[in-house]
This record gives C-alpha cells, sequence and structure tokens, in this order.
C-alpha cells in the first residue's frame, strides 16, 4: 500500500528484535542511478544485492516473446534458501488494479453504478462517513471521495493488522472528511475496502469469487491467491525490514501472485484483452494502467512500457529506511538497460 514514509517508519511498535542492517541515505539511494549501467537485467538485480537489498524478482515480456525471469539474493535469508523468480509474493496495492477491473466490469453489466452513492449501497454508514450522500462510486475509484486513509491512522500498525477487515474501517468511522467530495485527490485504502464491501453486496456472494471467475479465470492465472490463507507459506518469498530480523510473511495484507501472473493480467490489461470494448472503456475513465505496492517487507512494482512494448514486473523483499528510493532506482536502471538492448536489436 502506498504510504509516506513517517507513516511506513510506524510500524514497529510491536517489534523489539533488531539486527544492524542498513542501506543508503536518501542523497545516495538517489546517486545510485548513476552508476554506471550493467549490460544485462541479471547483473542488475545481482548488484541491487550487492547493494544490501535481501532479494529481487524481475520478470521482463516483451510482446510476442517468451518472457525472461531474474532472481537474486534471499527467498528465506535465515534459511539461506535462494530467490526463486517463480515465487509467490505479497503485491499489496497492485491489487487495486484487479478490483477497478472488476468494478469497470459491474458497470459494464449494469449491476453497478459509477454516479450511484455510497449511502444508496451502504446507507448504514450515513452517518458514519461524512458527505456519504454526495460520495460516488467513481470518485472512490478514483480516489476523489476525501474519506481518510485507515493506514494514516495513529492506531494503525502494519506489524499488526491485516489489509481491509472491519477494524480497519471502525478507525476511521465518524472522522472528518479530508476534503469534499469530488474537490481534490488523496489515496485512500478506505476507498477499496468500501469497494470490496459494494460489490460483494450487490453481487450477493464474496466479490473474490467474481475477480476470480471473470478475471484470473480467463487468463488461466493459477498462481494468484486473494489471501494468505490460500497458499503454502513456504511458496511465499519471505519480507523483511531493515534493522529488523523478523520475516513478515504470515501476516495476512491482501493479494498474493507470482511475477509471471501479474505480468500476464497487466498485458491483457493494457492491450485490452482482459475486456469488452464496453468495459474498456470505463476502465479507461476511473483507473489507471499501472501500480506499486507496499506492505509491510514487500514492495512490488508493474507497469508496462509502450515504447518497448514491454511488461517489467519487479519485486524486492527489502523495505525500511530509503529502499524505496534506491528500489525505484533499480527499476529505472532495468528500464534503461531494456531500451538499450532494444535499441540493439532494432
Amino acid at each position: 500500500m502506498r504510504n509516506s514514509k513517517k507513516l511506513i517508519m510506524r510500524v514497529f511498535a510491536a517489534i523489539v528484535t533488531v539486527s544492524s542492517i542498513y542501506i543508503f541515505a536518501p542523497w545516495e539511494a538517489a546517486l545510485y542511478y548513476f552508476h554506471p549501467l550493467p549490460s544485462t537485467v541479471q547483473q542488475q538485480v545481482d548488484d541491487a544485492v550487492n547493494q544490501g537489498v535481501d532479494g529481487i524478482i524481475v520478470y521482463s515480456q516483451k510482446g510476442g516473446q517468451k518472457a525472461e525471469f531474474y532472481a537474486s539474493g534471499w527467498h528465506n535469508r535465515d534459511k539461506k534458501i535462494p530467490a526463486d523468480p517463480k515465487a509467490l509474493f505479497k503485491i499489496a496495492s497492485i491489487g487495486k488494479l484487479y478490483n477497478a477491473s472488476a468494478v469497470a466490469k459491474l458497470v459494464a453489466r449494469g449491476s453497478l453504478s459509477l454516479d450511484k452513492t455510497l449511502a444508496d449501497y451502504l446507507p448504514s454508514l450515513v452517518a458514519r462517513i461524512e458527505y456519504a450522500d454526495q460520495i460516488t462510486l467513481r470518485m472512490m475509484v478514483k480516489h476523489r471521495s476525501g474519506i481518510p486513509n485507515y493506514t494514516d491512522h495513529d492506531d494503525f500498525s502494519w506489524s499488526e493488522r491485516s489489509i481491509g477487515s472491519d477494524t480497519n474501517l471502525k478507525l476511521v468511522l465518524d472522522s472528518p472528511a479530508d476534503f469534499k467530495p469530488g474537490s481534490d485527490y488523496g489515496y485512500s485504502n478506505t476507498n477499496y475496502l468500501l469497494l470490496g464491501r459494494i460489490m460483494t453486496k450487490t453481487l450477493g456472494y464474496d466479490r473474490k469469487q467474481f475477480i476470480k471467475d471473470e478475471i484470473l479465470a480467463p487468463l488461466g492465472l493459477k498462481r494468484t491467491f486473494l489471501s494468505i490463507n490460500d497458499i503454502d507459506l513456504k511458496e511465499l518469498m519471505s519480507g523483511y525490514y531493515v534493522g529488523y530480523d523478523n520475516d513478515f510473511k504470515e501476516l495476512d495484507q491482501g493479494y498474493i501472485a507470482t511475477a509471471e501472473d501479474v505480468g500476464i493480467f497487466l498485458r491483457a490489461l493494457n492491450d485490452g484483452t482482459l475486456f469488452t470494448n464496453k468495459e474498456q472503456e470505463i476502465y479507461t475513465s476511473i483507473y489507471e494502467y499501472e501500480h506499486t505496492g507496499w506492505v509491510l517487507g514487500y514492495y512490488s512494482i508493474a507497469r508496462y512500457h509502450k515504447n518497448i512494448d514491454t511488461v517489467v514486473i519487479q519485486f524486492v523483499n527489502t523495505v525500511g529506511d530509503d529502499t524505496l528510493i534506491f528500489n525505484d532506482v533499480v527499476y529505472r536502471r532495468i528500464i534503461q538497460i531494456l531500451q538499450k538492448q532494444d535499441e540493439y536489436i532494432n
């Protein structure tokens, strides 16, 4: 999930085990962009590990070609299990792409309306969420609702809570809005918690089943899971925070997938094969076509690069301090390498 660095640093109120791992100061992480560029993606991911991240996975797929897989570092640091490019990983807010896609499909079918309000769909919240009668579904999908973000709340702890639970919602009920609906942009995980509730209520069954049936199954995505309870934990890459020995893999914090499954989904999202024409038009009007994700121990990037017709997914299982800056720089360097290779071929 996206959060400021200040919020990220709150996560350890309940954590006591400390080690001595440190990576970059902010300026050092930024300057890494100007280090000599290696000639291959594998050399770059190896260098990222040499600089201090525990493990990294990269998936690259150019249109019409077989996917390339890269990995370096540790799948499990304590057990010295090497990073596996086919491992499962917590994809965090990348999951919003799947949920926004589900909304687009339901709107196209007439099951949902983007212009109906939160009050229309969840009337019990009218007295608990400010402007509930003015907040439309469209505003919620686009993060323009003004509903406070529960992960910004002082009582939220990444190390103690699951994502999207009723307890999370209670953190922001009866709180003033961040802004009047539609007047500003404010990224809020609460929007997608509520959208999940609305989809489930409208469908009459869990919206996760709709996502499985209408998005995952048609694309053949058998390595995408909507809960940690659906997987063998041994297949999930361990997640770490700089300066702490803890492995955070057992926290239930959103969707889980392989880099390949995310890559296949992202390709279908961008080339239109995920949608009918009507669904595509609706989706384009409400949400973006790429995303990053952050939960405790896991940082992911999923983007399609039109100029080289290539989907690139990056998973890194080290967060904290200035790893966010560093991992973004690593990603940009990988894109530079792929662009140079594309120019050479063409």
